[in-house]
């Protein structure tokens, strides 16, 4: 809508005149009307404007309350800065650099090359940088500017990818060199037989046989135990739900464990029946491997029990105890790590793979049980299993439990 203050007085004279001047000259009058009315028209158009919005300080500013509570929503780290100064932290950001830094500037906070660079320049992006709050952290750092004066940053730690990445290489340099060792051994004695065959004793030539199919057995049992750890692995976040009776089960895999040659040095001692939500399978696993690594690494001469008893909380507790020379204190919490072992020639020696607490541990975690390992140099090891009790979900005794 037009303005009078803002018409073009002299421009409607001019458009009058000119109209009559044309009338005068014998020009149609509907012509000039027409004529007229669109000059005067284009003259009030060009009056008109559009209605002015006054800016709003307050809201086109940045405005601190609404953006704290914006950046406490989230659960990562966040800041905003104001001209290279840490106006507002959340409550992540703050319990990981400190209450201190709301007001530092960024290169004081910080202290660090690749994040000072980032968080100084006036354009967004990330950068990856070690060692911002424990020596081995791995944080992606990103900035997004947001005006001429704020920027927000963003702290995305990622050190689990890289533990996790760092976990998957020693896994396959381990696995291989598992593998590499009796491989190598395997083509050694091949080649000789092959070459020098003719040359080689008929005592030699078995005892070469012998070590390759030692080797090939010790290869296959690690293939086995890896396909076996890659299986329990997947399954992790699936736990049983069958009943399972423990106390038959348990029994007969220890003695398959210890094979007709020790199965005499078991000794057994169940309180009662009991019954929990597992896998026979992987328990029958789990209870192999504990009893098999007591045989053959506790004393020769001495028994292996094995036991079920009541324990507190509705669970029962399983253990397999040897009497030998025990494990010192510093290689106890590394026993379950795979490829760990205590002493590396004697457990080759043995067949072992260093796999099998591995296996162990990860049938506990899928069975939602706990396991403690103890030993005492010159008495013996001790390991216990904790599982919760069946009994429709809330864990009790079975007195009289279906096989």
């Amino acid at each position: 809508m037009s303005s009078l203050s803002d018409f073009s007085w002299a421009g409607f004279a001019l458009a009058a005149l000119a109209g009559v001047v044309m009338i005068a000259a014998g020009v149609d009058p509907i012509l000039v009307g027409v004529v007229v009315l669109v000059w005067v028209g284009s003259l009030m158009l060009a009056a008109s404007r559009p209605p002015q919005v006054e800016a709003n300080s307050a809201s086109s500013s940045i405005n601190a309350k609404a953006m704290r509570e914006m950046l406490d929503l989230s659960g990562s780290p966040l800041m905003m800065t104001n001209r290279g100064k840490i106006e507002i932290a959340n409550a992540e950001a703050r319990r990981l650099l400190g209450e201190h830094i709301v007001g530092q500037d960024v290169r004081v906070a910080f202290r660090n090359p690749e994040a000072i660079e980032l968080l100084t320049s006036d354009k967004g992006g990330s950068t990856i940088v070690q060692g911002l709050v424990r020596r081995r952290d791995i944080w992606r750092i990103g900035q997004q500017v947001i005006s001429d004066r704020h920027a927000v940053i963003e702290l995305l730690d990622q050190s689990s990818e890289s533990d996790v990445s760092r976990a998957h290489s020693d896994f396959v340099a381990n696995a291989s060199h598992e593998l590499r060792t009796p491989l190598a051994s395997i083509i050694g004695y091949v080649e000789t037989l092959v070459e020098d065959g003719e040359e080689v004793s008929p005592a030699n030539r078995i005892r070469f046989h012998e070590t390759i199919l030692r080797e090939a057995n010790r290869m296959l049992a690690l293939v086995n135990d890896l396909m076996s750890l890659s299986r329990i692995e997947a399954e992790k976040h699936d736990p049983p739900a069958q009943p399972l009776v423990l106390n038959e089960l348990v029994e007969q895999a220890a003695k398959d464990g210890a094979g007709p040659d020790r199965e005499a040095r078991l000794r057994f001692d169940m309180q009662q029946n009991f019954t929990i939500r597992g896998d026979e399978q992987q328990i029958e696993q789990l209870v192999r491997n504990l009893v098999d690594n007591a045989l053959k690494y506790g004393s020769q001469t001495e028994s292996v029990t094995v036991a079920l008893e009541t324990a507190r909380n509705d669970q029962v507790r399983m253990v397999v105890s040897d009497r030998g020379t025990g494990i010192e204190a510093e290689h106890l919490p590394h026993l379950t790590r795979r490829f760990y072992r205590t002493d590396p020639g004697r457990s080759r020696a043995s067949g072992g793979t260093g796999l099998g607490l591995a296996i162990v541990k990860h049938i506990v975690e899928r069975h939602r049980g706990r396991m403690t390992i103890e030993s005492k140099i010159g008495e013996g090891t001790r390991v216990a299993i904790r599982f919760p009790l069946y009994d429709n979900g809330v864990g009790k005794v079975s007195e009289n439990p279906e096989k």
